[in-house]
Protein backbone atom coordinates (compact mmCIF):
# COMPACT_ATOMS: atom_id res chain seq x y z
CA UNK A 1 0.00 0.00 0.00
CA UNK A 2 2.73 2.68 0.88
CA UNK A 3 4.48 1.46 -2.25
CA UNK A 4 1.67 1.97 -4.15
CA UNK A 5 0.87 5.12 -2.76
CA UNK A 6 4.79 6.47 -3.28
CA UNK A 7 4.50 5.30 -6.65
CA UNK A 8 1.05 7.32 -7.99
CA UNK A 9 2.91 10.53 -5.84
CA UNK A 10 5.73 10.51 -8.13
CA UNK A 11 3.72 9.52 -11.06
CA UNK A 12 1.51 12.80 -10.66
CA UNK A 13 4.79 14.84 -9.34
CA UNK A 14 6.71 13.58 -12.96
CA UNK A 15 3.53 14.78 -14.85
CA UNK A 16 3.18 18.11 -13.43
CA UNK A 17 6.93 18.91 -14.07
CA UNK A 18 6.74 17.40 -17.40
CA UNK A 19 3.31 19.48 -18.17
CA UNK A 20 5.09 22.88 -17.04
CA UNK A 21 8.27 21.99 -18.86
CA UNK A 22 5.86 22.12 -21.83
CA UNK A 23 4.05 25.37 -21.12
CA UNK A 24 7.81 27.36 -20.23
CA UNK A 25 8.29 25.92 -23.56
CA UNK A 26 5.25 26.84 -25.83
CA UNK A 27 4.70 30.08 -23.78
CA UNK A 28 8.60 31.19 -25.21
CA UNK A 29 8.50 34.24 -26.99
CA UNK A 30 9.57 34.02 -30.52
CA UNK A 31 12.93 35.08 -31.50
CA UNK A 32 13.32 38.27 -33.27
CA UNK A 33 16.55 39.69 -34.52
CA UNK A 34 16.63 43.16 -35.00
CA UNK A 35 19.75 43.94 -37.82
CA UNK A 36 20.00 47.66 -37.54
CA UNK A 37 20.40 49.28 -34.21
CA UNK A 38 22.88 52.45 -32.84
CA UNK A 39 24.27 52.95 -29.61
CA UNK A 40 24.11 56.46 -27.89
CA UNK A 41 21.14 56.81 -30.24
CA UNK A 42 19.91 60.77 -29.68
CA UNK A 43 21.60 60.27 -26.20
CA UNK A 44 19.92 57.19 -25.39
CA UNK A 45 22.09 55.27 -22.58
CA UNK A 46 22.41 51.61 -23.11
CA UNK A 47 20.02 50.89 -20.46
CA UNK A 48 16.92 52.70 -22.20
CA UNK A 49 18.45 50.59 -25.24
CA UNK A 50 18.32 47.60 -24.13
CA UNK A 51 14.96 48.15 -22.27
CA UNK A 52 13.54 49.49 -25.47
CA UNK A 53 14.49 46.19 -27.64
CA UNK A 54 13.48 43.67 -25.26
CA UNK A 55 9.63 45.74 -25.23
CA UNK A 56 9.36 45.45 -28.78
CA UNK A 57 10.12 41.80 -27.73
CA UNK A 58 13.80 41.71 -30.23
CA UNK A 59 15.76 38.74 -28.84
CA UNK A 60 18.90 39.44 -30.67
CA UNK A 61 20.02 43.05 -31.86
CA UNK A 62 23.07 43.84 -34.24
CA UNK A 63 24.82 47.17 -32.97
CA UNK A 64 26.37 49.41 -36.02
CA UNK A 65 29.23 51.54 -35.35
CA UNK A 66 30.47 54.71 -37.18
CA UNK A 67 33.64 55.19 -38.94
CA UNK A 68 35.94 58.40 -37.67
CA UNK A 69 35.40 61.81 -38.93
CA UNK A 70 31.92 61.38 -40.11
CA UNK A 71 29.09 60.07 -37.25
CA UNK A 72 26.18 58.69 -38.78
CA UNK A 73 23.06 60.95 -37.48
CA UNK A 74 21.78 58.37 -35.36
CA UNK A 75 25.19 59.14 -33.14
CA UNK A 76 26.41 56.02 -33.49
CA UNK A 77 29.80 55.54 -31.89
CA UNK A 78 32.65 53.47 -32.65
CA UNK A 79 33.98 49.99 -32.91
CA UNK A 80 35.10 49.98 -29.69
CA UNK A 81 31.79 51.35 -28.05
CA UNK A 82 30.18 48.46 -29.91
CA UNK A 83 32.39 45.52 -28.58
CA UNK A 84 31.97 47.08 -25.59
CA UNK A 85 28.28 47.30 -25.47
CA UNK A 86 28.33 42.92 -26.88
CA UNK A 87 30.60 42.45 -24.12
CA UNK A 88 28.13 43.54 -21.20
CA UNK A 89 25.02 41.30 -22.99
CA UNK A 90 26.82 38.79 -25.38
CA UNK A 91 23.39 36.39 -25.20
CA UNK A 92 21.38 39.44 -26.77
CA UNK A 93 23.37 41.70 -28.90
CA UNK A 94 26.31 41.10 -32.02
CA UNK A 95 28.34 43.66 -34.10
CA UNK A 96 29.21 44.66 -37.43
CA UNK A 97 33.13 46.87 -38.12
CA UNK A 98 33.15 49.99 -39.41
CA UNK A 99 35.40 52.56 -40.95
CA UNK A 100 35.46 55.56 -43.63
CA UNK A 101 36.41 53.24 -46.46
CA UNK A 102 38.52 55.56 -48.32
CA UNK A 103 40.95 56.19 -45.18
CA UNK A 104 44.70 54.39 -45.96
CA UNK A 105 44.12 52.40 -42.92
CA UNK A 106 40.50 51.06 -43.40
CA UNK A 107 41.65 47.71 -44.49
CA UNK A 108 43.08 47.13 -41.05
CA UNK A 109 40.59 48.61 -39.18
CA UNK A 110 37.97 47.04 -40.68
CA UNK A 111 39.71 43.37 -40.88
CA UNK A 112 40.47 43.84 -37.17
CA UNK A 113 36.76 44.24 -36.12
CA UNK A 114 36.02 41.12 -37.94
CA UNK A 115 38.54 39.22 -35.80
CA UNK A 116 37.29 40.43 -33.03
CA UNK A 117 33.73 38.65 -33.75
CA UNK A 118 31.93 41.82 -36.26
CA UNK A 119 29.24 39.62 -38.32
CA UNK A 120 29.24 42.15 -40.99
CA UNK A 121 30.78 45.46 -42.33
CA UNK A 122 28.67 48.48 -41.84
CA UNK A 123 26.48 50.61 -41.71
CA UNK A 124 28.64 51.98 -44.39
CA UNK A 125 27.38 55.47 -44.58
CA UNK A 126 29.88 57.73 -46.17
CA UNK A 127 30.11 60.28 -49.74
CA UNK A 128 30.87 57.78 -52.16
CA UNK A 129 29.84 56.42 -55.45
CA UNK A 130 27.94 53.03 -54.79
CA UNK A 131 30.17 51.64 -57.34
CA UNK A 132 33.03 53.36 -56.29
CA UNK A 133 36.72 52.30 -55.41
CA UNK A 134 36.14 52.65 -51.98
CA UNK A 135 32.79 50.30 -52.14
CA UNK A 136 34.81 47.77 -54.21
CA UNK A 137 37.42 48.00 -51.43
CA UNK A 138 35.02 46.80 -48.45
CA UNK A 139 33.26 44.44 -50.55
CA UNK A 140 37.08 42.96 -51.11
CA UNK A 141 37.43 43.12 -47.28
CA UNK A 142 33.84 41.21 -46.82
CA UNK A 143 34.80 38.50 -49.57
CA UNK A 144 38.02 37.74 -47.50
CA UNK A 145 36.23 37.25 -44.39
CA UNK A 146 33.23 35.81 -45.42
CA UNK A 147 30.88 38.44 -44.04
CA UNK A 148 27.87 40.73 -45.00
CA UNK A 149 27.94 44.37 -45.86
CA UNK A 150 25.32 46.90 -45.36
CA UNK A 151 25.06 50.09 -46.81
CA UNK A 152 22.89 53.32 -47.09
CA UNK A 153 21.80 54.28 -49.89
CA UNK A 154 20.80 58.11 -50.34
CA UNK A 155 20.12 60.33 -53.20
CA UNK A 156 23.04 63.20 -53.74
CA UNK A 157 24.89 62.30 -50.41
CA UNK A 158 25.59 58.45 -49.47
CA UNK A 159 26.50 55.64 -51.70
CA UNK A 160 25.10 57.55 -54.50
CA UNK A 161 24.82 56.63 -58.66
CA UNK A 162 22.66 53.79 -56.98
CA UNK A 163 21.68 52.86 -60.51
CA UNK A 164 24.95 51.28 -60.55
CA UNK A 165 25.43 49.70 -58.20
CA UNK A 166 24.45 46.16 -60.07
CA UNK A 167 27.96 45.95 -61.55
CA UNK A 168 29.09 45.63 -57.54
CA UNK A 169 26.80 42.78 -57.31
CA UNK A 170 28.32 40.62 -60.35
CA UNK A 171 31.59 41.53 -59.28
CA UNK A 172 30.90 40.11 -55.74
CA UNK A 173 28.62 37.36 -56.24
CA UNK A 174 29.53 35.46 -53.39
CA UNK A 175 29.29 38.80 -50.95
CA UNK A 176 25.90 39.32 -49.23
CA UNK A 177 24.80 42.77 -49.83
CA UNK A 178 22.10 44.59 -47.40
CA UNK A 179 20.46 47.74 -48.93
CA UNK A 180 18.94 50.14 -46.65
CA UNK A 181 17.33 53.88 -46.44
CA UNK A 182 15.84 56.62 -48.44
CA UNK A 183 17.05 55.61 -52.07
CA UNK A 184 16.95 51.93 -51.62
CA UNK A 185 12.96 52.22 -50.28
CA UNK A 186 12.12 54.54 -52.86
CA UNK A 187 13.13 52.30 -55.46
CA UNK A 188 10.58 50.35 -55.01
CA UNK A 189 8.90 52.17 -57.51
CA UNK A 190 9.83 52.15 -61.19
CA UNK A 191 8.64 55.93 -61.53
CA UNK A 192 10.62 57.03 -58.63
CA UNK A 193 11.84 60.63 -58.27
CA UNK A 194 15.55 59.83 -56.87
CA UNK A 195 14.62 63.62 -54.93
CA UNK A 196 12.02 62.64 -53.01
CA UNK A 197 13.20 60.54 -50.32
CA UNK A 198 9.93 59.56 -48.65
CA UNK A 199 7.50 58.78 -51.80
CA UNK A 200 3.97 58.43 -50.85
CA UNK A 201 0.82 57.01 -52.92
CA UNK A 202 0.60 53.90 -55.10
CA UNK A 203 3.92 52.02 -56.06
CA UNK A 204 4.35 51.43 -59.76
CA UNK A 205 6.21 47.90 -59.51
CA UNK A 206 9.58 46.90 -60.99
CA UNK A 207 11.59 49.66 -59.83
CA UNK A 208 15.87 49.34 -59.00
CA UNK A 209 15.32 47.49 -55.80
CA UNK A 210 12.48 45.00 -56.86
CA UNK A 211 14.92 44.15 -59.56
CA UNK A 212 17.89 44.40 -57.51
CA UNK A 213 16.22 41.54 -55.26
CA UNK A 214 14.74 39.39 -57.83
CA UNK A 215 18.13 39.02 -59.91
CA UNK A 216 20.72 39.07 -57.53
CA UNK A 217 21.21 36.14 -55.10
CA UNK A 218 23.45 38.09 -52.88
CA UNK A 219 21.07 41.14 -52.47
CA UNK A 220 18.93 41.79 -49.33
CA UNK A 221 17.16 44.28 -47.81
CA UNK A 222 16.93 45.77 -44.22
CA UNK A 223 13.44 47.37 -43.51
CA UNK A 224 14.45 49.29 -41.04
CA UNK A 225 13.85 53.13 -40.10
CA UNK A 226 11.14 55.42 -41.63
CA UNK A 227 12.41 54.31 -45.21
CA UNK A 228 11.31 51.07 -44.65
CA UNK A 229 8.27 51.45 -43.10
CA UNK A 230 7.15 54.68 -45.42
CA UNK A 231 7.90 51.36 -48.40
CA UNK A 232 5.00 49.20 -46.26
CA UNK A 233 2.46 51.76 -45.34
CA UNK A 234 2.21 53.48 -48.98
CA UNK A 235 0.44 51.12 -50.73
CA UNK A 236 -0.50 48.26 -48.79
CA UNK A 237 -1.58 46.27 -51.57
CA UNK A 238 1.93 46.17 -53.24
CA UNK A 239 3.31 45.57 -49.78
CA UNK A 240 1.76 42.40 -49.75
CA UNK A 241 2.96 41.66 -52.99
CA UNK A 242 6.76 42.45 -52.36
CA UNK A 243 6.45 41.10 -48.63
CA UNK A 244 5.27 37.87 -50.07
CA UNK A 245 7.74 37.69 -53.12
CA UNK A 246 10.82 38.60 -51.53
CA UNK A 247 9.78 36.27 -48.30
CA UNK A 248 13.90 35.42 -48.52
CA UNK A 249 15.76 38.63 -48.59
CA UNK A 250 13.83 40.63 -46.40
CA UNK A 251 15.74 41.69 -42.87
CA UNK A 252 13.84 43.24 -40.32
CA UNK A 253 15.67 45.94 -38.61
CA UNK A 254 14.53 48.79 -36.36
CA UNK A 255 17.02 52.05 -36.59
CA UNK A 256 14.69 53.18 -34.09
CA UNK A 257 15.90 56.57 -31.74
CA UNK A 258 13.19 56.28 -29.36
CA UNK A 259 13.66 54.95 -25.79
CA UNK A 260 10.72 53.12 -25.15
CA UNK A 261 10.07 50.39 -27.26
CA UNK A 262 6.38 50.82 -28.20
CA UNK A 263 3.98 54.01 -29.57
CA UNK A 264 3.68 56.50 -32.48
CA UNK A 265 7.24 57.98 -31.67
CA UNK A 266 8.73 53.82 -32.21
CA UNK A 267 9.30 53.39 -36.13
CA UNK A 268 10.63 49.69 -34.91
CA UNK A 269 7.60 49.06 -33.16
CA UNK A 270 5.49 49.95 -35.77
CA UNK A 271 7.55 48.00 -38.56
CA UNK A 272 7.43 44.72 -36.82
CA UNK A 273 3.59 45.02 -36.05
CA UNK A 274 3.36 46.11 -40.06
CA UNK A 275 5.30 42.88 -41.44
CA UNK A 276 3.08 40.48 -38.97
CA UNK A 277 -0.19 42.29 -40.42
CA UNK A 278 0.93 42.27 -44.27
CA UNK A 279 3.30 39.15 -44.29
CA UNK A 280 1.40 36.69 -46.94
CA UNK A 281 1.64 33.64 -43.91
CA UNK A 282 3.28 32.88 -40.57
CA UNK A 283 6.12 31.27 -42.28
CA UNK A 284 7.16 34.24 -44.28
CA UNK A 285 6.58 36.04 -41.11
CA UNK A 286 8.97 34.09 -39.15
CA UNK A 287 11.62 33.94 -42.08
CA UNK A 288 11.88 38.21 -42.22
CA UNK A 289 11.93 38.51 -38.49
CA UNK A 290 14.05 36.03 -37.84
CA UNK A 291 15.30 32.90 -39.92
CA UNK A 292 16.85 35.18 -42.83
CA UNK A 293 19.23 37.40 -40.52
CA UNK A 294 20.66 34.16 -38.83
CA UNK A 295 21.47 32.97 -42.42
CA UNK A 296 22.43 35.90 -44.18
CA UNK A 297 24.45 37.00 -41.24
CA UNK A 298 25.33 33.25 -39.96
CA UNK A 299 24.13 34.31 -36.35
CA UNK A 300 24.90 32.10 -33.75
CA UNK A 301 21.41 31.54 -32.48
Amino acid sequence: MISSSISRRNFLLTTASTCAACYAQSAAPEPVIDIHQHTDYRGRTDEQMLAHQRKMGITHTVLLPAGRFFGLEAGASGNDRVQEVVRAHPKEYFFFANEVPYLSDARDIIAAGIKAGALGIGEQKFMVEADSRAVHLVAEIAKEHGVAVLLHFQFGKYNTSFERFHTILEKFPTVNFIGHAQTWWANIDAKADPQVLYPKGPVTPGGITDKLLANYPNMFADMSAGSGLNALLRDEDHARGFLDRHQNKLLYGSDCNDSIGEGEKCSGAQQLATIRRLAPNKAAERKILFENAKRVLKLPV
